[in-house]
């Protein structure tokens, strides 16, 4: 929008550049050009103000395909004003010379002009496709056929408008044939996820019967490993019993032959104390043997009264004393 400042009887404008300005006094133009700025009398002036930057129109065609279903079909032009002067002419962009803005509305008027001339061209476009044909035309090239039949539409160009270029979105049908044509979609999508959940189960049944036989085998080889550790300590304990018994007879061996051995040696020292006392009997026989035979008894008398026990009273008969008597004053035996 123009910038207008305000002083007595006279009044200055400035523009931008994407502005383009045409100012007329009396029907003949005085200034015309983008990013103008000048002083003007209100009272004399017609000043409109064309924009020369590109603007985007929306726009939303219905379309009606050779199988007679509704297409909706959304996309955006791009346009650009390329004659301000011719524009001008043919609608009103004349502003307030008190505030700068459009007296009109020229922007409505040029979009509707785009949008019917966008219509027709999209409507060229699709004629003759079915349904599926148009929902799965190639939208790119949608848009250049249409951008160039634009460039040569009067309608067009009679107001200095080129078209700089047209993108369209999704073309879509109604909702209810939308959803119809899903289904087919849908039912397959739904039969390969139920496939794939049934392959899910069927593995998953497998890998169950699989780990079931694993459990299996491991407990088959479990009781296998039991029944050996089993006869391996029935062996063990077998072994060791033999191995206590054979000890045991061992340390009874040992025991016999250390009483054998020690009943042995004690015979072999009572033997050898015979022997010595024998010999030493036989000793003092021989030593008795050159004694008479008085000191004999003599002897035999002492060693008898050494052992035998204390005499407190001695009763001698005259029997005892006189066998006594005869026995010493006999004659003497020799003593051989």
């Amino acid at each position: 929008m123009a910038t207008i400042s305000t002083l007595p009887f006279v009044r200055h404008l400035r523009a931008g550049e994407a502005s383009h300005i045409r100012h007329l006094v009396g029907g003949t133009p005085k200034h015309s050009g983008a990013g103008a700025a000048f002083w003007f009398r209100p009272m004399t002036a017609v000043i409109s103000q064309i924009p020369v930057d590109d603007r985007e129109r929306p726009i939303l065609i219905q379309v009606r395909t050779t199988d007679l279903q509704q297409v909706a079909v959304p996309g955006v032009v791009t346009y650009r004003v390329v004659d301000p002067d011719l524009a001008a002419t043919r609608v009103d962009f004349s502003i307030d010379l008190g505030t700068g803005g459009w007296t009109q509305t020229p922007l409505e008027t040029m979009g509707a002009v785009v949008h019917g001339a966008a219509a027709e061209a999209v409507t060229t476009a699709l004629a003759g496709l079915d349904l599926r044909a148009a929902l799965t035309a190639d939208l790119g090239a949608l848009g250049n056929q249409v951008t160039t039949q634009l460039a040569s539409d009067p309608r067009l160009t009679s107001l200095g408008i080129a078209i700089i270029g047209i993108r369209f979105a999704l073309l879509r049908p109604e909702p209810d044939v939308e959803r119809a044509l899903q289904t087919p979609a849908r039912e397959a999508i739904q039969q390969d996820a139920d496939r794939a959940t049934f392959e899910r189960r069927a593995l998953a049944v497998e890998k169950e019967a699989a780990i079931g036989e694993n459990e299996l085998a491991n407990q088959v080889e479990l009781a296998r490993r039991r029944e050996q550790l089993i006869a391996q300590e029935g062996a063990n304990d077998r072994r060791r019993a033999e191995e206590a018994a054979l000890a045991a007879a061992l340390a009874t061996q040992s025991e016999a032959d250390r009483t054998r051995a020690l009943a042995d040696a004690q015979a072999d020292s009572e033997r050898a104390v015979g022997q010595a006392a024998a010999e030493v009997e036989r000793a003092r026989v021989e030593a008795y043997a050159e004694v008479p035979r008085d000191l004999l008894l003599a002897l035999a008398v002492r060693q008898a009264a050494e052992n035998l026990p204390a005499i407190d009273h001695l009763v001698i008969t005259p029997d005892l004393l006189q066998g006594l008597l005869a026995q010493l004053t006999g004659p003497r035996a020799e003593v051989r």
